[in-house]
């Protein structure tokens, strides 16, 4: 199954190239050998951490095989201290022709500017978004009860977001890549809040009696997905965030709905509903209408995130694990990652459409794990220090 996984993404990735973006690479499996040796960085502890989150991120966005004096490209420049942070600059040189692909400047929190400067090679280099300036949100249990944290692509930067002492579930970006929507039970009952991270504001989105869960706002920043039980049997609705106007989208009066995520145009939005006996995935249009089943494999299909390439990822369950499934939601083909023994749950697209950010669970410990779609093993983000889930990337 990883072979027509492979297959199946590097197909789609080369779809998205115009044979002006193509520069070095063919097929989305085959390393790029880099060389960094040109970049000269400080024994400061500022430029250290520039040079080495660099190197993990060029490591983690599967396009690269990190070479020495034998690459096809190759990284000058350097990297110094300014204060507590770090003042950088770089050319990316393609060997073969001596083009060159990149050559910026940039400054800042070295980690920060590290993850800045990998994407922009990964795109300079292959014509592909890269992942690295991504953050991810997540529930943890360090502290002996569920909260928010946020974390970075390479699962560094680890920092809590709520000290609310009770149960957080299901958080959810919005589109502007600074909210955060979520399900507590702080005042006993699951509400929905939003939080603005540079505003550090938080605000409640949805607290009608019974469930409020699900949350999921739209491309366009004007709708949150919910699912509400205020009428006595969990449903999907819209809510237009500005007027409050709820619209009932699903009338299953002996099934629940859950877990609803929306398509890259806004158009459409998929979700779980039992009403075929088990968990399944389901397709509904914006404006409600007939729901159409997309999932046919496995017993159990839940938890789905649409990703920014068109794909439905979501946890499968099959032979008594789950894994994680990749369909088209057109057509319905499915593909599977291997589960190596696991129990993959909760994923989610990493904004350059290649990699998923997943829990990974074993003998009842969970752990955050980045999974490549085209080549690369399974990755560990976060393992220890509490159980992770429900992790979610930022667009």
């Amino acid at each position: 199954m990883k072979t027509s996984l492979s297959l199946f993404l590097c197909a789609l990735l080369a779809a998205q190239l115009t044979p002006a973006q193509v520069r070095v690479v063919k097929s989305a499996d085959r390393k790029i050998a880099i060389d960094l040796s040109g970049l000269r960085a400080g024994g400061d502890p500022a430029s250290q951490t520039f040079f080495q989150t660099l190197e993990k991120d060029l490591r983690l966005s599967g396009w690269f095989e990190l070479m020495r004096d034998n690459g096809e490209i190759r990284v000058n420049g350097t990297a110094a201290p300014s204060g507590s942070d770090v003042k950088a600059g770089g050319q990316v040189v393609r060997l073969n022709d001596q083009a060159i692909l990149l050559s910026k400047n940039y400054s800042g929190q070295p980690r920060i500017a590290a993850h800045q400067m990998a994407d922009d090679i990964v795109e300079a280099v292959t014509g592909q978004k890269g992942m690295a300036s991504m953050r991810i949100v997540l529930v943890g249990n360090r502290t002996g009860t569920k909260e928010l944290y946020l974390c970075d692509s390479d699962g560094g930067g680890l920092r809590q977001l709520t000290g609310e002492k009770g149960i957080v579930v299901g958080p959810n970006w919005g589109p502007d890549g600074d909210s955060i929507v979520y399900t507590s039970f702080m005042r006993g009952f699951p509400d929905i809040y939003r939080i603005n991270l540079s505003r550090n504001r938080r605000e409640m989105l949805a607290n009608y009696g019974g469930l409020n869960t699900g949350a999921s706002i739209s491309p366009d920043g004007k709708d949150l997905a919910l699912v509400l039980s205020k009428d006595g049997n969990p449903e999907l609705y819209l809510k237009n965030i500005r007027s409050g106007k709820l619209t009932r989208l699903t009338a299953t009066p002996r099934a629940t709905e859950a877990s609803p995520s929306w398509s890259p145009d806004g158009r459409q939005i998929v979700y779980v509903s039992d009403s075929s006996g088990t968990p399944q995935l389901y397709i509904i249009a914006r404006e409600g209408g007939a729901p159409r089943r997309l999932s046919r494999q496995g017993t159990e299909n839940v938890a789905p995130d649409w990703g920014p390439n068109g794909l439905i990822a979501c946890s499968s369950r099959s032979g008594g694990r789950y894994s994680i499934a990749v369909i088209q939601p057109a057509s319905g083909q499915t593909v599977y990652l291997a589960n190596e023994g696991a129990d993959y749950e909760d994923p989610s697209w990493a904004p350059d459409g290649r990699h998923i950010v997943a829990a990974r669970s074993v003998r009842y410990q969970s752990a955050l794990y980045l999974l490549d779609t085209v080549s690369d093993r399974p990755v560990a983000l976060l393992n220890g220090g509490g159980s992770w889930y429900a992790p979610a990337c930022s667009p």
